[in-house]
């Protein structure tokens, strides 16, 4: 009997030489299909520069309404202690005046809210006055197209082409909301 002779096995070895391909397709697939998601700020329409010779409009301290979102959060209307959830009331109440009160606007036209801000003010704290106040001018603005016999100030401005026709309720009650830093002590 002849002894047969093991042969030794040789290692399986795991092909190499095509890993590098796929990982680089795979980073590429990676690398387009992935989103990032971008934040957006506030879209707001700032009006144009006043030339250097021109002097700013003068407006009447009783036309201002004052917002102030100091660092922590905390809301004053005209230097006094609010809240958010009154910011509306008193945004309508100062537009709607139409001078009755010497504390408020003289007239819509006229009227001015101003938000201040301190640069450590929490973001959400001012998105949220922010908001009050855009509600205050819609729910004014609900209100004159339900007057002219709309359901909604969306009905009525549809209607409006901004090729042609004015809007006469914003012209009549203007969104005139001022944005500033606080003032330097």
């Amino acid at each position: 009997m002849g002894m047969m002779k093991k042969r030794k096995r040789e290692a399986g070895e795991i092909p190499t030489a095509s890993m590098a391909d796929i990982a680089f397709l795979l980073l590429i697939f990676f690398l387009v299909t992935t989103t990032i998601d971008v934040d957006t700020g506030i879209g707001m329409v700032l009006p144009p520069k006043l030339e250097e010779d021109v002097d700013p409009p003068p407006i009447k301290e009783r036309n201002v309404l004052k917002i102030l979102v100091n660092e922590t959060g905390l809301v004053l209307v005209e230097d006094q202690p609010s809240s958010v959830r009154l910011i509306r009331d008193e945004v309508k109440k100062h537009i709607l005046n139409e001078g009755v009160d010497p504390r408020y606007a003289e007239t819509a036209s006229r009227a001015l809210v101003s938000i201040k801000t301190a640069r450590e003010t929490p973001y959400d704290a001012y998105v949220g006055v922010l908001d009050e106040v855009w509600m205050a001018y819609f729910e004014m603005w609900d209100a004159e197209a339900r007057k002219l016999g709309f359901v909604d100030y969306a009905a009525y401005a549809s209607t409006v082409s901004s090729a042609d026709g004015e809007n006469q309720i914003r012209e009549k009650i203007k969104a005139a909301i001022s944005i500033a830093e606080p003032d330097k002590q």
